[in-house]
């Protein structure tokens, strides 16, 4: 009689298990299990569900996840892995969460809301048999999938596994591996030396001896960063990229090679009270030979004044020439509040998560941090972008005023310092979306004037192109500035939308595509996708793209998006839209 409860259907089985399990719980079993969860609930969930898969075991370290398509199940392996790499950047690597997955297409035994049979079976096999990071699939997967998901398997051969007769036929996939990375184009290649000396900021060590400062050397790197950003005769990787190698030891051959960048700066931050201790050594990233090394022992009102240093030291040492107005902004810089630092970097911090609590928080930080200090003109810069995004994302209850009050702590960064390029970056992005896209690219003209290394004004002044209509122009900015950053996943966003205006259908599908692997719960460019696959005729990706739209924020309005976003051409996001509604999709 049990039999009889039994069916029996064809499914995509994803299985996927934590590599080293047991060896990060003898370390630290509860961080080890609370991390897990984490990522199961704020990673993995969300992507099945996206993809219509479902979980229907979890055994421990490892979990099982069924699919009506052997598509939705590859490509949500895929984005998953990507996905975990993105939240893993900032971990070191022996606390780190890295899967195996496997995926495989077979005949499955269906008992209440479990499943059995050979196609569990061998996907938790195919699963055993992929690289950490990467995903394996077997033949039969890989006959149907080939040709409509834009990841290229290589085929690893036959393999013997436990319990099954016959050998199974095993193909792989890793996104470290860039010959099989789906968001790469065969043409691509490690980026080549600028004509400029050029250098990348490796992380600060935390050496406090307090896990809880590591935001604080994080600061410093990202401040050192940006004061030589400003030289005009260096060429600096930005933070989002160098930080890409937080808590690891790589190469730094590797890294020079990865980041096109001669010169590579690494060090440690020490901090006591109001005093901090800071060790740099420059590298030669096509020798690995040390160039120079400094320690640094100051009070923490002094903190600008070391940068400053810093700065002068590579400088000199690389023989580059500060221009005149360059040497004048340097003249005096001035002490700082330690309190009003230590809230301005941890407000930066908070930023970065990018969502209506963190963005509370920031605002929060940097009002005090400027009432203690009045001085600090990248407070105010910082505040009027806060109050920028939370109008453009419909933050914590976002009113048209938040453009007025934006444009008024831009103009106050201003005021406060004219040398300091993101009060001009700011008001840049204020006016875009004011609608004064002319005085917007003089802004931005100038915080490029002030900061010729800052990807964040490239992306802003190639919007603001974008938005008047001057697509081609927008893309070589775009294009610059992920060249300067290459983890700036909003610039491959930005980028795929300028192809998108321009009709070249295939690079803007790159684009969007390579996005979504670095920032996966994008609704914005879903949606873009969405209007790519509408107008190309692709109308049933289009509606599936659509509806992961929904499901990544149900409160997507497009009304918003027409009153938000600045085109000069009233009409050109209804013509990138015409393609959805023939996919029959209800705007």
């Amino acid at each position: 009689m049990a039999n009889e409860s039994i069916r029996r259907r064809l499914a995509a089985i994803l299985a996927a298990d934590v590599v080293g399990y047991s060896r990060l719980m003898e370390r630290d079993e509860k961080s080890t299990h609370t991390l897990l969860m984490a990522r199961w609930k704020e990673v993995l969930e969300p992507l099945v569900a996206i993809h219509q898969g479902r979980v229907f075991k979890r055994t421990g370290d490892g979990v099982f996840v069924e699919f009506g398509s052997a598509v939705n199940a590859v490509e949500c392996a895929a984005t998953l892995q990507q996905a975990m790499a993105a939240a893993n950047r900032d971990m070191p690597e022996d606390r780190a969460i890295v899967l195996r997955v496997g995926v495989n297409l077979g005949d499955i035994m269906v008992e209440d809301s479990d499943l059995y049979g050979d196609g569990v079976n061998v996907a938790a096999r195919l699963e055993t048999l992929a690289n950490p990071g990467g995903v394996a699939i077997s033949d039969g997967v890989h006959e149907y999938v080939h040709g409509r998901v834009g990841i290229d398997f290589v085929d690893s051969g036959y393999h013997e596994v436990k319990n099954l007769e016959r050998p199974v036929h095993v193909w792989s996939w890793s996104p470290n591996d860039r010959t099989n990375d789906p968001t790469k184009t065969a043409a691509e290649t490690p980026p080549q030396l600028p004509k400029k000396p050029s250098i990348a900021v490796l992380p600060f060590d935390n050496m406090s001896g307090d896990p809880e400062q590591g935001y604080f050397a994080d600061g410093i790197t990202e401040d050192i960063i940006t004061d030589l950003s400003k030289v005009s005769g260096l060429f600096v990787i930005a933070r989002n990229s160098s930080f890409a190698y937080k808590g690891k030891t790589p190469d730094i051959r590797k890294v020079s090679r990865e980041l096109g960048v001669r010169y590579i700066l690494e060090g440690s931050v020490r901090r006591a009270t109001d005093r901090i201790r800071i060790n740099a050594q420059m590298i030669d990233g096509m020798t690995g030979g040390h160039l120079w090394a400094e320690r640094y022992d100051r009070g923490l009102e002094d903190i600008f004044a070391v940068q400053d240093e810093v700065t002068r030291t590579i400088v000199n040492a690389l023989k580059v020439k500060l221009t005149a107005g360059e040497e004048e902004r340097r003249e005096s810089r001035a002490k700082v509040d330690p309190e009003a630092y230590d809230l301005l970097v941890r407000a930066r911090q908070s930023i970065l998560h990018f969502n209506s609590v963190s963005s509370l928080e920031a605002r929060s930080m940097l009002e005090r941090a400027v009432a203690i200090d009045p001085g600090l003109a990248a407070a105010y810069a910082s505040l009027s972008i806060i109050a920028l995004t939370e109008f453009i994302n419909q933050w914590n209850g976002a009113t048209p005023d938040n453009l007025t009050q934006a444009f008024e702590l831009a103009h106050k960064a201003i005021d406060t310092d004219d040398t300091e390029p993101q009060g001009h970056h700011a008001l840049s992005l204020v006016l875009a979306f004011m609608r004064r896209l002319d005085e917007a690219e003089r802004a931005a003209e100038r915080a490029i004037e002030l900061d010729p290394n800052s990807a964040s004004v490239y992306t802003a002044l190639g919007g603001i192109r974008d938005f008047q209509g001057r697509h081609e122009d927008a893309l070589a900015l775009y294009t610059r500035a992920h060249r300067l950053d290459p983890q700036f996943d909003l610039s491959l966003h930005f980028l795929g939308r300028a192809l998108l205006s321009l009709g070249r259908f295939n690079e803007a599908e790159i684009a969007f595509k390579r996005r979504l692997t670095l920032a996966p719960r994008s609704d914005m460019t879903r949606f873009y996708l969405a209007c790519l696959y509408g107008q190309i005729g692709r109308h049933e990706e289009a509606r599936r793209y659509w509806r992961e739209v929904l499901e990544v924020n149900s409160n997507f309005s497009v009304d918003h998006l027409k009153r938000a976003l600045p085109y000069r051409d009233p009409n050109l996001l209804d013509r990138l839209m015409d393609g959805l509604r023939d996919a029959g999709v209800s705007i």
